[in-house]
């Protein structure tokens, strides 16, 4: 199961890594703004999940593959981010954005179950975890965070795949399938809200 996280993990900081790096580049920042906004998205709401959850070193120090990864990332993205298309870049935030989303809220649900955290807890820092870096990269680009605005639903979506995760655990099913189908569950939702317009009520 830890090799699992570890996959998905990696997974997650590919997919919000590049949400920061196009949405830096629509910011027209150079390379180094570039990185820094990656690097903040990528792991900021992980960084949040290991301080709260009093997990040292921080997964980022302690695997510093995944800290190159996104600098190597940074490295070859750079020549060819100018040449997105706006339609493309917006379409490749929302898409890369909601795989994070899932990927980083199932992890940080199993790592508080492995912690033995409280069942409502659990789900928090799967949302913290899933949302935070998406936070920093917004306030980084100087705008309201996207989980503030009244728009499509985005933390309901994190909400509902951390709470089919503990609901798969609970029913006994493998770690492993509980993990895969709360990341399903919360990306198909988000990219499901963004089509559809789904909203909270007033």
């Amino acid at each position: 199961m830890s090799t699992l996280l570890q996959v998905v993990e990696a997974c997650g900081i590919i997919a919000f890594a590049c949400s920061g790096f196009v949405e830096a580049r629509r910011k027209d920042m150079d390379l180094v703004g570039v990185f820094i906004v990656a690097f903040v998205t990528a792991f900021g709401g992980g960084t949040l999940r290991d301080m709260l959850l009093d997990r040292r070193p921080l997964f980022w120090v302690e695997h510093q593959e995944y800290a190159i990864l996104v600098f190597v990332l940074a490295l070859l993205a750079g020549p060819f981010l100018p040449h997105l298309r706006s339609a493309v870049a917006e379409k490749t935030i929302v898409v890369a954005d909601a795989l994070g989303l899932g990927l980083f809220s199932a992890v940080g649900t199993s790592l508080a179950m492995e912690a033995q955290m409280p069942v409502f807890i659990c789900v928090m820092m799967g949302v913290t975890t899933g949302i935070f870096g998406g936070v920093l990269r917004d306030v980084l680009c100087n705008q309201i965070p996207m989980v503030f605005r009244r728009e499509q639903l985005y933390a309901t979506c994190s909400l509902l795949g951390c709470t089919v995760y503990l609901l798969l655990e609970w029913l006994n099913m493998t770690s492993a399938f509980a993990l895969i189908s709360s990341i399903l569950v919360t990306s198909v939702l988000r990219l499901l809200a963004v089509r559809k317009n789904w909203r909270l009520p007033g």
